[in-house]
């Protein structure tokens, strides 16, 4: 039997999953890892809180950072951040990302699947530069410190992977249940069916870290080229994608998640992926 390229991939994905959710039996109790592999971000969106995560997350890191009361630029968090844009880009959301395959297993519900208008894929830009950028710097406290915006009033991953295991595990935390736990919840649920009827919802509409990967994707080293000379403008490619992008005009797309169904669907041959020789 043949491993095709789009199950390389999943069993990536799976792993991917694995190694950023390791402590499993923290769920019994609603324990949260805090060792010294918590020091380090995961590539791709993985809630901190979550029971079983082994690394923190990334957007929330960079978050807790700049919303401390000494504001301070993190070059850390923004460094890993760019090395692994500079070398990955999208390929983190489409190989590595935890919940981007959980927004995949989401999708193959059985359900009408509908195509996103263009416009709506800005969306995640705007939520990058207000509630990871802009608010945990400026809306502080009388201590001087700000709030993890993106964690606090959006992210679904959060709600999913580290709100609803400990307010099932931490009765004492049910009595502190408000509007934001509401908002968050409905937040998830317009996820989820977002999800079912949309491939990867969060990803392309939401999410700010593929908002920061989207606009290193030009530039990245592992990257999608298009040959001219055996391309033969059948369009097969532009139909397999579901991240609706033409690989043909656009291969350096800030939306391609670089999964590979195009150079897969190429008749000719004329799609290739891989890193870039210099």
């Amino acid at each position: 039997m043949k491993i095709t390229h789009a199950i390389k991939r999943k069993i990536f994905q799976f792993i991917a999953f694995g190694y950023s959710n390791v402590h499993l039996m923290n769920f019994k109790d609603g324990k949260i890892y805090e060792g010294k592999w918590k020091q380090f971000c995961n590539p791709g969106l993985n809630c901190y809180s979550c029971p079983a995560a082994s690394f923190a997350c990334p957007i929330g890191a960079l978050q807790a950072v700049s919303g401390s009361m000494n504001f301070r630029f993190s070059f850390y968090v923004t460094g890993l951040l760019l090395a692994f844009g500079v070398l990955l880009g999208r390929a983190i959301c489409g190989w590595l990302c935890p919940f981007g395959l959980i927004q995949e297993l989401i999708h193959k519900i059985p359900s009408p699947k509908l195509k996103l208008k263009r416009g709506f894929v800005y969306i995640k830009y705007f939520v990058l530069i207000v509630f990871v950028i802009i608010l945990p710097v400026t809306a502080t406290n009388y201590m001087g410190m700000g709030k993890p915006a993106f964690c606090q009033f959006i992210c679904p991953a959060g709600t999913l992977e580290g709100g609803i295991p400990l307010l099932g595990t931490h009765a004492e935390l049910l009595q502190t249940i408000g509007g934001l736990f509401f908002l968050k919840m409905a937040i998830l649920l317009i996820t989820i069916a977002g999800c079912i009827f949309i491939y990867r919802f969060f990803c392309r509409i939401l999410c700010p870290l593929g908002a920061i990967y989207g606009l290193l994707n030009k530039i990245s080293i592992y990257h999608l080229k298009v040959d001219p000379h055996k391309c033969i403008n059948c369009g097969k490619c532009r139909q397999v994608c579901r991240m609706e992008v033409d690989p043909v005009k656009s291969p350096d797309d800030a939306e391609c998640i670089r999964c590979g169904e195009c150079q897969s669907a190429c008749p000719k041959g004329a799609i290739c992926l891989g890193f870039k020789k210099f």
